[in-house]
């Protein structure tokens, strides 16, 4: 069995080996095979979630997207979702980390192919997106708000439409304007001196405000990219042609990806990503608090009211397998973060779960130096690489950014 340790190269840009130029020649079958399984064409259809039935339902869709651009659903009333995923930057926010009512401890991630993801968050602390949409919204670095004033609130302003989807509001009047189990400390001891069938209403709302907001982001699709134009092509059997044509250094930097570089072994699939979580010797920010990644996301899903397996989710047990199969050991995770998409990567600096790297370059120079991680076990081992193959690899990352196609 290979271990984590036997990996060549892992992490948020893969291992960049010592690699010469290479050939341009004609491609091989296992190459135009592995090229294939990175192609937009090969993403399948949308996954079920199972704990939300309204994630495919159009209405649902439309009243999350009122949602996501909603200020009103902040305790400051000039915080939306896309205050930290802005639509015209790739759903992100291209800052080091997310900014809200204040600054977050991580970078923002896109949502673009969000809903093929199994984990959400860079340390898997949610499983499904919506139970993420909630987490913002009570985090008083975020949204800056309470679950009993989102209640309130969209029973004063979408009673109407919430209504058309869920069924009849729940008599809400009276229960405290703000109180939620996050929070201010009035927050906190509001809802904690409030009955379970008191909590129970404002907490079914609050589980459909993210359910509503899941089947907007379920739209997010990933664009097409000159990648996806060329390998299209390839499968075909023709010829790329027009912007289709990869460069001689952009397909050299493609073979080195997908061969030698090693870097399928966590960015593979149409979204570039494996889904799963890897210590790759990131170094901590100074001055942010410890960050152990996802050996503390492992408690935190499991502990979460609005989980598959939780009260809240329309799945019943044997639909979470996710949840349910997920490994468990934390100090295996330790400093693990989640390999995220690079669709889009070269747009989207800086780098790393908290911005750590300010550049593609930097990236492989990271790689390169491999250092040791400030906990738990890094998985990478330091390489030696030409000119010519950091530039043939930025290259052809430079091509998974969404571009028009052009005439030929």
């Amino acid at each position: 069995m290979r271990t984590a340790r036997g990996h060549a190269a892992i992490g948020a840009l893969c291992g960049f080996l010592a690699l010469s130029a290479c050939d341009s020649g004609a491609l091989s079958e296992d190459e135009r095979a592995k090229i294939a399984s990175l192609s937009i064409d090969a993403l399948g259809p949308l996954p079920p979630s199972p704990g939300n039935r309204y994630a495919d339902d159009p209405q649902a869709a439309d009243f999350g997207r009122l949602l996501f651009f909603d200020e009103g659903l902040s305790g400051t009333g000039n915080i939306s979702c896309a205050t930290c995923h802005v639509p015209d930057q790739q759903f992100q926010d291209a800052r080091p980390r997310g900014l809200g009512a204040d600054e977050t401890d991580r970078r923002t991630m896109p949502l673009a192919g969000a809903a093929w993801n199994i984990w959400q968050f860079w340390d898997g602390r949610r499983d499904s997106l919506w139970a993420q949409a909630l987490t913002p919204l009570e985090d008083q670095r975020e949204h800056a708000g309470n679950r009993a004033a989102y209640a309130r609130y969209v029973a004063e302003t979408y009673a109407d439409t919430y209504s058309e989807i869920f069924g009849a509001l729940p008599d809400i009047s009276e229960i405290p304007e703000n109180a939620s189990p996050f929070g201010s400390e009035t927050e906190r001891a509001q809802w904690s001196a409030m009955e379970l069938e008191e909590q129970e209403p404002v907490n079914r709302v609050f589980a459909n405000i993210g359910k509503a907001i899941e089947a907007f982001e379920r739209t997010l699709i990933p664009t097409e990219t000159r990648f996806d134009r060329f390998a299209r092509a390839i499968a075909a059997g023709k010829e790329p042609t027009g912007d289709a044509a990869f460069s001689d250094l952009e397909l050299e930097g493609l073979r080195l990806f997908i061969g030698k570089a090693n870097c399928l072994e966590c960015h593979n699939g149409p979204r570039f990503t494996d889904d799963h979580f890897h210590n790759t010797g990131v170094p901590p920010v100074a001055g942010l608090p410890e960050d152990l990644g996802r050996a503390v996301g492992i408690a935190a899903v499991q502990a979460d009211p609005f989980n598959c397996l939780g009260r809240y989710s329309d799945a019943g047990p044997d639909a979470c397998d996710a949840l349910r199969f997920m490994k468990r050991d934390a100090a295996a995770m330790e400093r693990a973060y989640k390999t995220p998409s690079l669709r889009g990567v070269a747009g989207r600096p800086p780098y790393m779960h908290a911005g750590q790297i300010a550049t593609l370059e930097a990236v492989i120079d990271h790689y390169s130096s491999a250092p040791a991680a400030a906990s738990g076990q890094s998985e990478i081992r330091g390489v030696v690489f030409t000119d010519r193959g950091r530039q043939a690899l930025i290259a052809f990352l430079n091509t998974l950014d969404a571009t028009p196609a052009s005439d030929p």
